[in-house]
């Protein structure tokens, strides 16, 4: 088949509580130089400044992050492009309907990936070998998904269980099924099976064939996208998505929607350096480390200390004497925990949204189009 561009569809929403304090509901993980000097949006949009491969990027995001956005795409010096605003968060199935029925009008024959905006990929060559390994089966008409050979028991990823080779595509495999986050020991045993890789939550395909299998699927996703679109309003930097029809969808992820269910799910096994940076634990994982297997960022030091996370953005944090811990600093917040329990911040996040906490949302300096302001005290009525 005669190669052809693909259309980078980047999911830039989510609450950005994973990785609080530093990310916050209103400034989250992917608009934060987590990973290297650039934000995690901007290295995703560094992926695709092929032109001959890739036009313009369609972002999905929501109201609250579209001057960041914004600004973010432009610092990235890539040109054109949309950002597409969801009224409210709806999960994945919705939005990626939403660009595929944008990518079809523009282009009947359009294939998309759907990638998210606060992954790590050490290993960009081979991605981008990667996925045009998998065009082929995609401009066929199977959904591809990204696999990722496990290097650890991780319980925080849902896995892919391979089935048989692809047929004409030796190095695409059947999705036998997908299995949700499993405990230590399941896990262990999938690493061993050696079938059972990392769902990278990536997928590529033919626009067209994704809104076929989601009318035979979810048709309720589709029809409330549709509508939504239908509905939108436009100006030269934003598309908004009419808040009501979209509102009427069902809050479901493409998995759920249509790739557990589709008799065209295929995947290709990528080792790629791949991470999805959801926990502090898994940040510490990916870093470069000292001899003592302490990661160190901003103003710190470890003293006597081994395998812990620190970092501080703000004043000195130093530790001394102990293992395995993270340790976050900001002008307004500290989190203190065991690096294993690094999956459990969400238990801090609930109290504070329960406590109606301003950390939660927001840091101390909120950015605004037109600048920036902070909060220097707080207190009974002021």
């Amino acid at each position: 088949m005669n190669a052809r561009r693909i259309t980078p569809v980047i999911l830039s929403g989510g609450a950005g509580t994973r990785l609080w304090p530093l990310s916050r509901e209103h400034y989250p993980k992917q608009l934060l130089a987590l990973s290297g000097p650039r934000s995690m949006l901007e290295e995703t949009l560094q992926r695709f400044t092929d032109a001959t491969r890739f036009p313009p990027p369609l972002i999905i995001t929501n109201e609250a992050l579209r001057f960041p956005v914004a600004e973010q795409l432009l610092h990235s010096g890539m040109t054109g492009g949309s950002i597409v605003l969801e009224p409210v968060a709806r999960n994945t199935a919705p939005a990626v309907a939403a660009a595929a029925l944008m990518a079809v009008a523009a282009d009947p024959e359009a294939m998309i990936l759907v990638v998210a905006s606060d992954h790590v990929i050490g290993d960009i060559p081979g991605f981008l070998g990667r996925v045009q390994a998998a065009l082929p089966a995609a401009q066929a008409g199977r959904l591809i998904t990204f696999s990722i050979i496990p290097t650890r028991p991780e319980t925080g990823y849902g896995y892919i269980h391979h089935g048989a080779p692809l047929a004409g595509h030796p190095e695409l495999f059947d999705v036998a099924a997908f299995v949700e986050k499993p405990d230590v020991e399941r896990a262990q045993r999938f690493v061993a099976a050696g079938d059972y890789f990392w769902n990278s939550g990536m997928f590529l395909f033919s626009a067209q064939t994704f809104l076929d299998e989601l009318a035979l699927h979810a048709p309720a996703v589709l029809e409330a996208a549709g509508r939504s679109l239908a509905e939108r309003q436009t100006d030269p930097q934003f598309v908004r998505l009419g808040a009501e029809a979209f509102a009427a969808s069902p809050k479901i992820s493409v998995d759920y929607a249509v790739m557990e269910h589709t008799d065209r799910a295929a995947t290709i096994p990528c080792d790629i350096g791949w991470a999805d940076v959801g926990s502090w634990g898994e940040l510490w994982a990916i870093a470069d480390k000292d001899a003592d297997g302490n990661v160190v960022i901003g103003d710190g030091m470890a003293e006597r200390a081994r395998n812990c996370y620190i970092r501080s953005d703000h004043k000195l944090v130093a530790v001394l004497g102990i293992d395995d811990l993270v340790v976050i600093s900001t002008d307004d917040a500290v989190l203190v925990m065991p690096r294993q329990r690094s999956q459990d911040t969400r238990l801090v996040v609930d109290r504070l949204r329960d406590a109606k906490r301003s950390e939660l949302t927001s840091h101390s300096r909120v950015l605004r189009p037109w600048g920036s302001y902070q909060s220097i005290q707080t207190g009974e009525r002021f």
